[in-house]
């Protein structure tokens, strides 16, 4: 049985949708995916530890925010995040938003870590096009397109920042501005014993200084005793 024909057309327009096909998984394979880069491997890249509690590491990244122009926008005992804008040229604004949160080291005993994430919005100055109806006779209504001249700065990208030194020098600086209190002593008061006093506590006067006693006068010497000296024998005496 002979095979029905297919019309030249059909075959060209087969051929066509398959060459769109491979074209366009050609190029979906060789365009580089955005989260080919997120591996979820141990990094220190966007997080430290730091011997202070949450809320004293987040304090300490406030400052380091406020310090270098950004303005801190949500404060918080967990979390703070700071705004700052950027004018690289005339067309072109950044912005930079970094968000810090705190929390409490389980492993580390009384530590806390802070986790920092920075993001990077572009805005670039773009021209907007209008156009105007104009009523032409036994034709309709036909748009032409004019120049109004209202130029808005429109946001073309927006990325998280991943450079490893950015978040070093902003984690050496959110260091030098932690404070810890130092804690209180909590060695045992030593105990005076009965008619001591305790060691280090001064000893505080009773009154005025008294002048020093007289001392007791010596008692009388006791009278010589005199013994009587033998007599010699007189002749008269016998």
């Amino acid at each position: 049985m002979p095979l029905p024909s297919v019309p030249r057309s059909s075959c060209v327009l087969l051929l066509a949708l398959g060459a769109l096909l491979i074209s366009a998984c050609t190029l979906g394979a060789g365009r580089p995916r955005a989260y080919a880069t997120e591996s979820f491997d141990s990094t220190t890249t966007h997080t430290r530890s730091f011997a202070a509690t949450e809320a004293q590491t987040c304090e300490a990244a406030r400052r380091a925010l406020l310090s270098q122009g950004y303005f801190v926008s949500r404060p918080g005992e967990d979390q703070v995040a700071g705004r700052k804008q950027f004018q690289p040229a005339g067309d072109v604004h950044l912005e930079m938003e970094v968000r810090v949160v705190c929390a409490r080291d389980e492993r580390g005993g009384q530590g806390s870590l802070a986790f920092a994430t920075a993001v990077q919005d572009r805005y670039e100055l773009k021209k907007a096009s209008s156009s105007a109806s104009v009523g032409v006779g036994a034709i309709g209504s036909v748009s032409l397109p004019f120049s109004a001249g209202n130029d808005a700065m429109v946001k073309v990208a927006s990325q998280t920042v991943t450079d490893e030194e950015f978040y070093a020098r902003f984690f050496v600086l959110v260091d030098e501005y932690l404070y810890v209190p130092p804690a209180a002593s909590t060695a045992p008061v030593p105990q005076a014993l009965p008619g001591q006093r305790a060691p280090g506590v001064p000893v505080e006067p009773a009154g005025p200084l008294a002048a020093p006693a007289a001392a007791p006068a010596a008692p009388p010497a006791a009278p010589a005793v005199i013994e009587d000296a033998p007599v010699p024998p007189s002749p008269t005496r016998g």
